[in-house]
C-alpha cells in the first residue's frame, strides 16, 4: 500500500474508533522451546513447520521478530481494517505519530518504543541474556530491559520454576571462567548449575535488566520489554535438543567472533547484577494498588513497574459493572478475561479478533467507561512505554546502601 494512502486510512479509523484503533492478533513462532497450547489456537496453525512452533502473542507490536525463518512482517500488529486493507501498526505510528501518540510525545520519542507478549511454552526457555546497549549497539541494535508477569488460574506447566543470574561466589573475576566450559563444549545444560531457580507465584513477577542471565520456566507469562528482540544464547541442551550455537552469536560482531570466540559472551554479562545475593528482594514484583483508582465499580493494580522505560497495569471490574478509566498517554491492552465495551467499542476475552485495543493520547488522557457486561470479574491489562508514567513505583534496594 502506498504510503501516502495509510495517513488517510488511520485518521478514518481512529475517528471511526473514537481514537481508539482495534488491532489483529499477532502470532510469533520459536523454533529452540516447544509451545505449551495455552494461547487458543488450533494445533493445525500452533505447528509451522520449520520455524518450529507458535509460542507467543505479541500484543501492540511495532517490532519484528528477528527470526532465522520466518515471513518479513512476523511480530508485527496489523490494524483491524475493513475492506481487506493491510496496514501494520508500525506503519501507522510512523505516517502519523502526532494523531497516536500526542504531539508533546512523538515530538520526544520515535515511537511507541516497548513491546509487550504472552510466551507460553511446555519446555523452559534456555538460559540466555540481552546485551547491554554498549554491546548491542555495535550491531546496530538496542538492548532489552524485560518483565514479567504471571496470571492466576492458569496451568503452570511441567517446569514452571525460572533460573535467574548467577551464584554470588561467581562475582569474584577468577570464577568467571566457570561459564567458559559449557559454551566451548555445547552439548548439556548443565550451566543451569551455575544459576539459581525461583518459583514463580500467580500476580506476581519479575524486573530483568539486560545483562542479566535467565532461563524463563513454563508458566504461562506476560512480558513487557524494551522495543528489541536482541539476545546472546548461553545454554545448549534443551527440550532434550541441541540449541544452533549461531544462537550464541546472534547479536555478535564477526569479527568479534572470529577474534574472541566463546570468550566474547564473557564481557557481556552484568556480574554485580546477575550475583546480587539479594536478586529476588531486588527485582520481583508484586501487584501494587494504583493510587486513586479504587472506584465502587474495580481497581487498577502496577503489575510491571520498577523503570521509567515501560510499565502497565491489571484493570479488574467486577461483573456487571462500570469503571471509569483515565490515563496520561498513549497504551495498548489486552482484555484477559471477561467481555464487555471499552469506551463503547465491543470487547470480549474469548475472542482474538474482539479482545486487544491500542487507545490513542488524546483519548487516553479523557475518561473513558469500562463496562463488563459478563458474570465474572473483567481483566485488562494495559501496556505503556518510556515516561509516560513518571509515578511509576520503584522497588526499594535491599539492603539499603
Amino acid at each position: 500500500m502506498t504510503s501516502n494512502i495509510v495517513p488517510d486510512i488511520v485518521e478514518r479509523a481512529l475517528a471511526d474508533g473514537g481514537g481508539i484503533l482495534r488491532l489483529e492478533a499477532a502470532w510469533v513462532a520459536r523454533e529452540w522451546t516447544q509451545p505449551g497450547r495455552r494461547l487458543g489456537l488450533p494445533e493445525e496453525r500452533v505447528v509451522v513447520g520449520e520455524r518450529g512452533w507458535i509460542c507467543e502473542r505479541w500484543l501492540g507490536s511495532t517490532t519484528t521478530a528477528d527470526h532465522r525463518i520466518g515471513p518479513d512482517d512476523e511480530g508485527l500488529s496489523y490494524l483491524a481494517l475493513q475492506g481487506g486493507q493491510r496496514i501494520t501498526l508500525r506503519d501507522a505510528v510512523r505516517q502519523v505519530p502526532q494523531a497516536i501518540m500526542g504531539t508533546a510525545y512523538a515530538a520526544s520519542h520515535h515511537g511507541l518504543e516497548r513491546l509487550a507478549k504472552i510466551f507460553d511454552v511446555d519446555s523452559r526457555v534456555p538460559f540466555h541474556l540481552h546485551p547491554r546497549q554498549q554491546h548491542a549497539s555495535l550491531v546496530g541494535r538496542n538492548q532489552k530491559d524485560e518483565a514479567y508477569w504471571y496470571p492466576p488460574g492458569v496451568d503452570m506447566g511441567p517446569h514452571p520454576e525460572s533460573f535467574f543470574g548467577l551464584h554470588t561466589s561467581t562475582l569474584e573475576p577468577q570464577n568467571h571462567e566457570r561459564l567458559m566450559p559449557y559454551l566451548i563444549d555445547w552439548d548439556s545444560d548443565r550451566i543451569l548449575e551455575q544459576s539459581r531457580a525461583f518459583f514463580p507465584t500467580a500476580e506476581g513477577g519479575f524486573h530483568i535488566p539486560s545483562g542479566v542471565l535467565h532461563a524463563p520456566g513454563t508458566a504461562l507469562t506476560f512480558e513487557l520489554q524494551e522495543d528489541s528482540d536482541v539476545l546472546l544464547m548461553f545454554q545448549a541442551l534443551n527440550a532434550g535438543k541441541i540449541v544452533s550455537k549461531d544462537l550464541m552469536f546472534k547479536d555478535v560482531r564477526p569479527e568479534d567472533r572470529e577474534k574472541y570466540g566463546e570468550r566474547y559472551l564473557l564481557e557481556t554479562v552484568d556480574w554485580e547484577a546477575n550475583c546480587d545475593p539479594c536478586f529476588y528482594e531486588n527485582h520481583h514484583l508484586g501487584p501494587c494498588l494504583v493510587d486513586g483508582s479504587r472506584q465502587p465499580g474495580g481497581e487498577e493494580q502496577w503489575i510491571f513497574y520498577n523503570s521509567l522505560k515501560f510499565s502497565g497495569k491489571k484493570l479488574t471490574v467486577a461483573p456487571g459493572q462500570t469503571y471509569s478509566s483515565t490515563e496520561r498517554g498513549v497504551h495498548n491492552l489486552l482484555v484477559w478475561r471477561g467481555k464487555g465495551t471499552f469506551a463503547g467499542l465491543p470487547v470480549d476475552s474469548k475472542d482474538p479478533t474482539l479482545d486487544e485495543l491500542l487507545v490513542s493520547h488524546d483519548r487516553a488522557v479523557r475518561p473513558i467507561e469500562v463496562v463488563n457486561t459478563s458474570d465474572e470479574e473483567m481483566v485488562v491489562i494495559k501496556f505503556f512505554g518510556p515516561d509516560i508514567n513518571p509515578d511509576v513505583p520503584m522497588i526499594a534496594r535491599y539492603p539499603a546502601s
